[in-house]
């Protein structure tokens, strides 16, 4: 009885040493590290118990907590080699499309945010003023160039009144000899007693009309040619006058043009404030147009500068299309952060300084254009590889 009555009691002490029961009170003359270590074995046991009882969720445990260490991994890895920002929009050079000219609108050729082809024709101002302009101009030029035609035939006339003049000096110079020689060959009949007092003194009286014919001829000579020198300055004259009116004829021209506004490139047209009927006056904006050309402008940090160059492949999200994902490079980084060319840039020199971080545009071409609409200030997150 003895002997069969031990068994059970041994068999419970087991048990409870497997449950983790807590251990019996030390003896006095037990060491408080003793306790302490066997506290850490039960713990231990008790652990690889649990294993033990669950090994498939234990490896399963296991195995999320390598792939997620892996993933953690992988994803460092992949993103140290991008740089992003979501302070990044979509910019264009919008066209201000106003009027140069005043007169009242008479046709609006385009409606709101219609696309248009580069040429396409935007509106229209009366032009029946500015086609009487033209008009005049017009005249004017054909009067300045009848007045040159004028003076170049006057001109021509003026050269045969010289050519006639010097031919009269010819004759008068002509008789003018055959008067001497008259005058010197009565002189010496005279003197012989063959010829009359009379003779001597009419072949002298001939060389004095003689002398004064050529005179008077080539004075006649003189006085044409300096009225060459007036036909001279009047053709200069009319030359300016001509000029003068060419210069109105060509302004009367490009304001006849400025009636018809045209889109400078291809884009849309949009923010149209003009309308038929209504009177415009120079420099007031009608409409805004924005090219085709578009871009994303970036604000990066300065510490994220350091890598980006460009050329640098980046991938574009742009909030209006959530599931498209658009390819472009960095086309330049401006040359100095966005508060040093605001209206009112930061003056470190000044007051409390307090540093933070800049940013710096980088304009991200698109890579090929995109095929859906993009007007500027819509939202972007670009990715740039810099690694």
């Amino acid at each position: 009885m003895d002997a069969k009555s031990d068994k059970p009691e041994r068999k419970i002490e087991s048990d409870e040493h497997e449950r983790g029961a807590p251990d019996r009170a030390p003896d006095s003359g037990e060491q408080p590290d003793q306790s302490a270590d066997a506290d850490e074995k039960g713990a231990g046991e008790s652990r690889l118990g649990i294993v033990r009882r669950h090994p498939i969720a234990t490896g399963a445990v296991a195995v999320v907590l390598l792939a997620a260490i892996a993933g953690g991994v992988v994803w460092w890895l992949d993103a140290r080699q991008y740089e992003w920002t979501d302070d990044a929009f979509i910019d264009a050079r919008t066209v201000t499309v106003g009027a140069e000219i005043s007169g009242r609108i008479t046709d609006v050729a385009v409606t709101d945010n219609q696309p248009v082809e580069a040429g396409a024709v935007l509106l229209r101002i009366d032009d029946s003023d500015y086609q009487a302009s033209l008009k005049q101009a017009e005249a004017g030029v054909a009067v300045a160039q009848a007045g040159i035609a004028n003076v170049q035939a006057q001109t021509e006339a003026q050269n045969a009144k010289i050519d006639a003049a010097q031919k009269q000096v010819a004759q008068a110079q002509a008789a003018l000899e055959f008067a001497k020689a008259e005058d010197q060959r009565n002189r010496e009949l005279l003197a012989k007693g063959t010829a009359t007092q009379q003779q001597a003194d009419q072949a002298a009286s001939t060389l004095r009309q003689d002398q004064a014919a050529l005179d008077t001829a080539s004075a006649n000579v003189e006085a044409a040619k300096s009225q060459l020198t007036v036909l001279a300055a009047q053709t200069k004259s009319a030359r300016a006058q001509l000029q003068q009116a060419q210069a109105t004829d060509d302004q009367a021209k490009t304001t006849l043009t400025r009636t018809t506004l045209v889109a400078p490139v291809a884009g849309h047209a949009t923010s149209i404030s003009a309308a038929k009927g209504t009177y415009a006056q120079p420099g007031q904006v009608l409409m805004m147009f924005v090219p085709k050309d578009v871009w994303v402008s970036a604000n990066f940090k300065e510490t994220q500068l350091d890598l980006m160059r460009p050329g640098q492949p980046v991938d574009i999200t742009i909030d209006a299309y959530p599931e498209k994902t658009f390819h472009g490079h960095i086309d330049s980084v401006q040359a100095g952060s966005g508060t040093a060319f605001s209206l009112l840039p930061a003056e470190n020199a000044t007051g409390n300084f307090v540093k933070v971080v800049q940013r710096v545009p980088v304009k991200i071409v698109f890579d090929p254009p995109p095929d859906v609409y993009l007007g500027p200030g819509m939202s972007v997150v670009p990715s740039v590889k810099v690694r």
